[in-house]
C-alpha cells in the first residue's frame, strides 16, 4: 500500500508508504489523505492526526509527476488539472483543519510533500530534514500552498528560496516558517507513542531541542539586499552586479530554472505577502498550473529532469530578464468559469 491509514488510541494515522520512491505523492494518495482527514473531523474518538512516512531519505520528495507528462504530452490537459484541484483541496483540508495535527519530516520534504507535511499545525522536523520548493526547476511554481509560506517568510527569504531551491535544514526550516520544532529522530518512536496514548500535542514541546546553527538567517541581511527588486529581473540584474560569492552562487541557480516560473513566483509571492488565507494562495498557484501544461514550460522541464534526464531544458524564455512583464500577467490572470473550487466535493 503506497499510504496506511489506520486508528490508533486517540490518533489518526497516515503514512506515506512509498520509501522506494522517495515517498512522492499520487494522485490516489491525495485522494486518499482527504478521505481520511474528513472522516476524522468529526470523530469525538480522534483527538489528532499524526502524519508520517517510512524510509530515512524522505518525508516525501514531492508530487509523482509522470503520468501528468505521459497525459499532457498527448494533449490531454485535463488529468493534471484535476490532479491540481484536488491536491489543492486537500493542502485546504490539512491548513484549516480544526483538530491538531502532527507532521514528522525527514531527509527531503519537497514539493508536493511540503503540501502534506507543512501545512499541519504541528511541523516536526529531524535532523536530516531538508525541505525545500524546487519547482521553477521544472517549469512549475511554487504551489500546493508553498506560495503563501514563502510570502510569510521573513524579509526576502521567500524569493531567494523560491528562486534557488534552497535546501532548508533544521534551523532554516523553523526561521522561514516551513517546521516549528526539531525533535531528535531517535526520539520520534517515544513521541509518536504518546501523542497516540494521550492525544496531547503539548507532549511534542518536552521532547524538542534548539536546532544547530542554520545557514538562512546568518545570510539575511544579503538576502533581503539582493532579492528585493518588484521583478525577477531586478534580482537578476542586483545578483549579477554584485561580486560577493554568496551573489555568484545565488545567480547560478537561477539560471537553471525556468525564467517565466520565476518571473511568476516573484509576482505571486509580492501579491501574497502578508496573507494567512491558503485558499488565497491556492486559487493564485492554480492559475499558473492550469496553464502550465499548455502554455509554460513544465512539459520540458519534465522531460529535461525525468524523462530524458538529459538537464538541458530549451525554456520558452532566454533568460530571467527576458520575461515581459505581459506574459507573467497571463499565466495569473483570472480563470473565470475554470477557477479553482475549493468546495469541489471529492471524487
Amino acid at each position: 500500500m503506497d499510504l496506511v491509514v489506520r486508528r490508533e488510541g486517540c490518533a489518526g494515522r497516515i503514512t506515506l508508504n512509498r520509501p522506494q520512491a522517495l515517498n512522492a505523492v499520487t494522485y490516489a494518495m491525495c485522494l486518499e489523505i482527504e478521505r481520511a482527514i474528513d472522516a476524522w473531523r468529526d470523530d469525538p474518538s480522534v483527538a489528532l492526526i499524526v502524519i508520517d512516512a517510512e524510509g530515512e531519505r524522505a518525508f516525501s520528495s514531492g508530487g509523482d509527476i509522470a503520468e501528468m507528462y505521459a497525459t499532457g504530452t498527448a494533449g490531454d490537459y485535463d488529468y493534471g488539472r484535476r490532479f491540481w484541484r484536488d491536491e489543492y483541496r486537500m493542502n485546504a483540508k490539512l491548513h484549516e483543519y480544526p483538530k491538531p495535527v502532527a507532521s514528522f519530516l525527514q531527509g527531503f520534504t519537497m514539493g508536493g510533500g511540503v503540501g502534506v507535511g507543512c501545512h499541519a499545525s504541528h511541523r516536526i522536523v529531524g535532523e536530516s530534514a531538508q525541505v525545500a520548493m524546487p519547482e521553477c526547476g521544472i517549469g512549475l511554481v511554487p504551489d500546493v500552498g508553498g506560495s503563501m509560506l514563502l510570502a510569510n517568510a521573513p524579509g526576502r527569504c521567500g524569493e531567494y528560496l523560491a528562486l534557488t531551491a534552497h535546501r532548508m535544514g533544521p534551523a532554516d526550516a523553523i526561521h522561514a516558517g516551513f517546521a516549528d520544532a526539531l525533535v531528535p529522530e531517535a526520539r520520534w518512536q517515544a513521541l509518536k507513542a504518546e501523542l497516540v496514548e494521550t492525544g496531547n500535542w503539548k507532549r511534542i514541546a518536552d521532547h524538542a531541542e534548539r536546532p544547530p546553527p542554520g545557514t538562512l538567517e546568518p545570510a539575511r541581511p544579503e538576502i533581503d539586499r539582493l532579492f528585493a527588486g518588484a521583478r525577477l529581473g531586478e534580482i537578476a540584474r542586483a545578483l549579477r552586479a554584485d561580486a560577493t560569492p554568496f551573489a555568484a552562487d545565488a545567480l547560478k541557480r537561477l539560471s537553471r530554472n525556468a525564467p517565466l516560473s520565476m518571473a511568476c513566483a516573484v509576482e505571486m509571492i509580492h501579491r501574497l505577502r502578508g496573507t494567512s488565507s491558503i485558499r488565497r494562495a491556492l486559487e493564485l498557484e492554480y492559475r499558473f498550473t492550469h496553464r502550465a501544461m499548455e502554455r509554460g514550460d513544465f512539459l520540458e522541464g519534465i522531460r529535461a529532469a525525468i524523462i530524458d534526464k538529459d538537464h538541458n531544458p530549451k525554456w520558452r524564455h532566454g533568460g530571467p530578464e527576458a520575461v515581459p512583464d505581459e506574459d507573467v500577467a497571463a499565466m495569473l490572470a483570472p480563470l473565470g468559469a475554470e477557477a479553482l473550487d475549493l468546495e469541489e466535493e471529492l471524487a
